[in-house]
């Protein structure tokens, strides 16, 4: 399955629970949606809360799968399309110097003078 078709089937999902709708008490807008996000990515770090070690296998994965559909769906609703845009990011990323890098970096603007 790829990124389109886990975002149609999270849109299906969010559909048959009405959230799409006008009167939705859980209006899916890019700030609801950003919001949610970040609250299940906290969600995440509570795993990790006071031990280096995965505990719960099963809740992380489920916490996971929380961050990717709240992921997907405000991509979507934001008319971002998540596939180009982490494509994008990845080549912007090859190019880019990071921190153990540096050391290479400093080392060529020494020889450079």
């Amino acid at each position: 399955m790829n990124i389109r078709d886990l975002t149609t089937k999270m849109h299906a999902f969010v559909r048959s629970k009405g959230w799409y709708g006008p009167d939705s008490s859980r209006p899916q807008t890019p700030r609801n949606l950003a919001i949610s996000l970040s609250l299940e990515a906290n969600e995440v770090l509570e795993h990790f809360q006071w031990q280096d070690n995965l505990t719960d296998k099963d809740e992380l994965t489920s916490e996971l799968a929380d961050v990717a559909l709240y992921l997907l769906q405000l991509a979507s609703v934001s008319g971002i399309d998540l596939e180009q845009a982490v494509l994008k990011k990845l080549e912007i990323n090859a190019e880019r110097e990071w921190d153990q890098d540096k050391s290479k970096v400093e080392r060529r603007e020494s020889d450079a003078i």
